[in-house]
């Protein structure tokens, strides 16, 4: 019986690191070849199945897949494409099946998030109601670090350690300025319902050098009174003031602040302009001068100011998603489990697709501050191993030498297109 072979795809949002996963399944199969054969990646990620437009990265070198490792954002393209239920759009998934059939694909590596670990659910499930034997592993990756059971997503590290170093040299500036300029200075973080990016920002105040920072947590419904009283206390002490807002910041109605009354392909709200709404707020309550910005893609780009730890774990994510496959497991994701803060250790485990699907991982209450505007001590050593490390990219004339791959398609072996 011929060799199985592997597709593998990214979705949703990318990271710094969701192409160390790529390089950590890829190379990691080849390392296999007498268990799997070739590795099809999707183009555009779960869209290439469907269109059968599919990558052969066997026609890239070991050095150009290497080279994924200190790449950013998506190699093989992502999508934000969510399969309905097999009841709703049968056919949908009798395509999939069609394309892997034609293509002798026994294993599947879904890259992503919480959407992907559903969608890698589902299609675990297609198999088994249309007679067609397919091993499905979800790799884990969010810059959000809202899925269940893991520890921490790859992804969130390297996203902690850019907003944790942005607001401090952010403040810095802000601190210089304000006897004459600037006093309230706005971030605006990603973060739909967990505030766990926005949490990073308050680890730019230590010890050692205590700065004036307040967090918006999606978690704690925002109160304008008790924000203006908090900003003003602090301006009038220091002279300035940080804040960093989730962009899912909400009120107590649970209105985002910054709802555009759009809609993404998953049916979330398209939010984007939490900052000039709380800057707004400064301005109108406080009367001072400020100044707002929107890390926005910088901040899940980032790869020049990648975590090392955060690396490590997306490549063994990946990884170890071949090693489970081989092993017969399905329905399944690697997930990080701590073992110890200091030093800082890590094991992969396994957790059950059924138990991270459709589930969101928030911030913990004991890991925000009685008030509602900081991050305890609990919450200082949960994030402080995840934005540990360098793992910077080779430079080349100053600037980061990243690989663009061939991606090279497949010959389409089905007629007719299909229409999504």
């Amino acid at each position: 019986m011929a060799k199985k072979n592997a597709f593998y795809a990214q979705s949703g949002g990318v990271t710094a690191v969701i192409n160390a996963s790529a390089c950590g399944v890829i190379e990691t199969a080849r390392k296999h070849k007498d268990k799997i054969g070739k590795v099809y990646a999707g183009r555009n990620g779960i869209i290439g199945a469907l269109t059968e437009d599919l990558i052969d990265t066997t026609k890239e070198s070991a050095a150009a897949i290497a080279a994924l490792r200190h790449t950013p954002s998506g190699g093989f393209g992502s999508c934000r494409y969510k399969l309905k239920s097999l009841e709703q759009n049968r056919r949908e998934y009798e395509r999939l099946i069609e394309v892997f059939k034609a293509h002798n694909i026994g294993y599947f590596f879904y890259n992503g998030g919480g959407d992907s670990a559903d969608t890698c659910l589902k299609i675990s499930q297609i198999g088994e109601a249309l007679g067609y034997p397919l091993q499905a592993i979800h790799v884990p990756k969010t810059v959000d670090n809202d899925l269940p059971i893991t520890d921490n997503c790859p992804g969130f590290g390297s996203v902690a350690k850019y907003i944790a170093v942005s607001t401090l040299e952010a403040t810095f500036d802000v601190r210089s300025m304000h006897k004459t300029s600037t006093k309230v200075f706005v971030l605006e973080v990603m973060g739909r319902h967990a505030g766990w990016i926005a949490a990073a920002g308050a680890m730019a105040s230590t010890k050692s050098l205590e700065l004036p920072i307040v967090i918006l947590f999606p978690e704690i419904a925002f109160d304008k009174a008790a924000f203006l009283a908090r900003v003003d206390a602090l301006v009038k002490e220091h002279g300035y003031c940080t804040v960093v807002v989730s962009e899912g910041v909400h009120d107590a109605d649970g209105k985002f602040l910054s709802d555009q009354g759009l809609r993404d392909a998953f049916g979330h709200a398209q939010l984007g302009g939490a900052a000039p709404v709380i800057a707004g707020i400064v301005k109108e309550g406080l009367g001072v001068k400020y100044h707002w910005a929107v890390a926005d893609y910088l901040q899940r780009a980032a790869r020049h100011i990648a975590s090392k730890s955060d690396v490590a774990q997306a490549y063994a994510t990946g990884k170890s998603a071949v090693e489970l496959a081989l092993k017969g497991r399905n329905s399944v994701m690697p997930a990080i489990k701590r073992i110890s803060d200091k030093p800082y250790k890590w094991k992969i485990e396994v957790a059950e697709l059924k138990d991270v699907a459709n589930k969101e991982k928030f911030m913990p209450r004991d890991f925000i501050t009685k008030d509602g505007f900081g991050i305890t001590d609990k919450c200082r050593r949960y994030l402080a191993p995840l934005i540990q490390g360098e793992d910077y990219p080779p430079y080349k004339d100053g600037l980061p030498a990243f690989v663009t791959l061939k991606n090279m398609a497949v010959a389409k072996k089905l007629p007719g297109e299909f229409k999504i």
